[in-house]
């Protein structure tokens, strides 16, 4: 596990440059096709997948600090314009009407799993994580998550049926556990037009750093919506992977936290042990 996180930290460090997944299983010291299965069984996805979702973060950043969209796209290392819009399609679903209609035709996969932050839900569509929370029974996470789909198919998750979602858990559960970096998944976010707005943005917030509300209402140009963010953070339903936990008061104190301040404590105190480069 230890190489595979020095390999995903190489990435990070490198995102804008040109990584062959031969250059990479020179550095973990394994072949290409075994770095290949064991980084997508550890993280969820690829070497490249991961690669790009960094890029991805890079470029969501460099929106706002570039003067024009072009360059922050090159910045990020991004090789032309069809790249970055098709990723984040990818990477990014949102369906609004369908959440209105709460998922009403359609199937949502879900599995529970014990992590070092209790027990943990996640749940997917096909495109990507819909629902991470955290509970202390199965019964009370599975309310929750028909709470949110009221109309949609919930199934378990046999690893035959959705094996990336049993990957993604994995990935998901090695970064609360083990401070192994937090896997760059498909989300599948739904909201209104201003959640979606701040759930975007806390994805550009880094490892290890911190903002208040008012910083974030500031950053996405709504510095008079100070409690519309933070209510936009108390309704964010994908855990962790959404980082609504970076997000404090202005005067420093942790605020509020959907899954209790002791686990938003926690993933701070992780997270400054192991920040990213």
């Amino acid at each position: 596990m230890a190489r595979l996180v020095e390999i995903a930290r190489h990435i990070e460090a490198h995102a804008d440059e040109r990584l062959t997944l031969a250059d990479l299983a020179e550095i973990a010291g394994l072949s290409p096709s075994r770095l290949q299965r064991a980084f997508k069984a550890a993280f969820g996805i690829s070497p490249k997948a991961y690669q790009d979702a960094v890029r991805m973060r890079h470029f969501k950043r460099s929106l706002k600090e570039s003067d024009s969209v072009t360059e922050a796209i090159f910045s990020a290392g991004f090789g032309s314009m069809s790249r970055v819009y098709g990723e984040a399609s990818r990477n990014i679903g949102m369906t609004p009407k369908a959440y209105r209609a709460g998922g009403a035709g359609e199937v949502i996969a879900y599995a529970c799993r014990t992590t070092a932050l209790g027990l943990m839900a996640m749940a997917a569509t096909g495109k990507g994580v819909c629902f991470v929370q955290f509970g202390d029974d199965e019964a009370s996470l599975l309310d929750a998550l028909k709470a949110e789909f009221p109309h949609a198919e919930l199934r378990v998750s046999p690893a035959q049926d959705a094996p990336e979602l049993d990957a993604w858990m994995d990935a998901l559960d090695r970064h609360i556990s083990q401070g192994a970096p937090r896997p760059e998944l498909p989300l599948d976010m739904r909201g209104t037009a201003f959640q979606m707005k701040v759930w975007q943005f806390l994805l550009s917030i880094q490892e290890g750093d911190v903002l208040s509300y008012a910083e974030v209402a500031a950053k996405i140009d709504r510095p008079d919506a100070v409690r519309a963010v933070a209510s936009a953070c108390a309704r964010n339903r994908i855990g962790v992977l959404i980082p609504c936990h970076r997000v404090l008061r202005g005067d420093g104190s942790l605020g509020g936290y959907r899954w209790g301040l002791e686990r938003k404590r926690a993933l701070l105190d992780a997270e400054r042990e192991h920040p990213v480069e």
